[in-house]
Formats: C-alpha cells, structure tokens, sequence
C-alpha cells in the first residue's frame, strides 16, 4: 500500500493506493498552522501504507513538516522524488534536468501513460505552466506564467484604485470591475494556452493533443476555442506511475 504526497505552493494532495494500485482514498489540506489537524485527523484513520512517496514544488522548511507528519501518524518518512533527466518514457529538455519542476515532469508522464502522440500540458494553478511533448516523449520545452488567481492577486496588490467589491464572474467582455479582473486574468491565461498550443503544432508538423491539469484547470474547456482533456490531478498520476516503476525496478534487482 502507498501513500502518494503532492506538496504544491497552495495545498497539500495525498492518493493512498492498495496493493493493486487502485485507490483507496484521497484528500487534500492548504498549508496553514492547522495543517497537522488537517492532515493528521484523516490519516491516523488509514491503514498504514508500506512506503511513502513524495513530490514538491516547496521549500525544505515545509517538507521538513510534512515529514514529520508522516512520521507521527505512520512511523514512515517519504521517498522524495527529484527531477530526472528521464523516466517513464519522457526526456528532460532542461540543459541542467533538475531546475524542471517535479509537478510539471510527473504531469508529462501522466500524459503520456494516457496518449502516445505529442501533446501539450497546461497546468494551471498558482502558476500557469506550459510544456510539450513530441511524439518520442521529448520534452520541447515550455512557458511559465502567473495563473489566474495570482494575476488577479497582483493587480490588486499594485494598485490603489481597483477595489473589489464582490466576487467576479467569467465573462466574454465585462462592464464592472470584478468582472473585468476575473475575466481579464482568466482570458489572458486561455490565450497564452492557445498561443502555445498553435506553436506546437506549426513546429512539429502534426495536430497536438491539448491536456489540462492542476487544481484551477476545471473552468477553461468550456472557453478554449480547441478540444482539450481535462486531468486535473496528473501530478499525482504521474507519481502513481513512476513510484510503482520504481518498486517494480528495485524488486527485480533484488530477485536477481
């Protein structure tokens, strides 16, 4: 049984899976002071998994933490998986492979378990993240943007007039405020997408599946003017995968 930790910038996600792989139970916590309750009350309910597997986009002072967690409640500290230069079927494009973040090489393996041909993957949380994939499973390379939520954060942490007054709404073109900001950040991250998403397929050639993924991604299809597949906790897939390759890999070395 394995417990899979995804340590984002914003929330903490967790996958318990059982000896077949499937899963048992999941859940997630933001990061605050009362993250142990958070954590700690769900997991000293769950069998105890046999071996931890982590990814972290954080810093040492919050995997510190969360280490300390696991081993309070399961006796068990995580595996850290860092950035390699391959694994499961995809190359690093990065000149040095670990300045690539975790979150966006395990989403690249979560997508191509799910599609063989090239693809891009748009994660959109508090960053929009943006990388593609050729048919060999080379990474192209990508973009990295603010992502909607931290657009809007910054316009009104920079200005002194723009003031809201109420939640916003997402809308073709707006006559207030709050909807001018939501939808402006919002639209500003579809066209990007869209952007890059033409630029791949003008570079390879061929017709590139679009996937999106990350924890604010579930609004865009309805707006993207092309198809998208909407899998929003790749990361944590993509752990699934490369942590079971991992065991099966060290199961076989020790049987020979």
């Amino acid at each position: 049984m394995r417990l899979l930790l995804d340590l984002g910038n914003t929330r903490i996600k967790w996958l318990l899976l059982d000896d077949q792989d499937q899963p048992v139970t999941d859940g997630a916590a933001a990061w605050s002071e009362q993250l142990d309750d958070d954590l700690g009350r769900p997991w000293l309910a769950l069998p105890l998994p046999t071996r931890i597997w982590a990814a972290s986009v954080v810093d040492g002072e919050r995997e510190a933490r969360l280490e300390r967690l696991t081993r309070e409640c399961f006796r068990l500290k995580p595996d850290w998986l860092r950035t390699p230069a391959a694994a499961c079927g995809i190359t690093n494009g990065y000149s040095q492979p670990g300045r690539l973040g975790i979150d966006r090489f395990l989403a690249m393996i979560a997508a191509r378990a799910d599609y063989p041909g090239p693809t891009v993957i748009a994660s959109i949380g508090t960053a929009l993240a943006l990388d593609a994939i050729d048919a060999d499973g080379r990474h192209l390379g990508g973009l990295i943007a603010p992502g909607p939520r931290l657009m809007q954060q910054s316009v009104l942490g920079a200005t002194v007039q723009v003031r809201l007054q109420q939640q916003g709404h997402l809308v073709p073109v707006a006559t207030n405020t709050e909807d001018g900001l939501m939808s402006g950040a919002w639209q500003a991250c579809i066209a990007l997408i869209e952007r890059f998403h033409g630029q791949i397929e003008r570079q390879l050639g061929t017709s590139v599946q679009l996937r999106l993924a990350g924890g604010d991604a579930a609004p865009l299809p309805a707006w993207l003017s092309l198809p998208s597949v909407l899998r929003v906790d790749s990361v944590l897939q993509g752990l699934a995968i490369w942590s079971a390759s991992l065991e099966a890999a060290a199961a076989e070395a020790a049987v020979s």
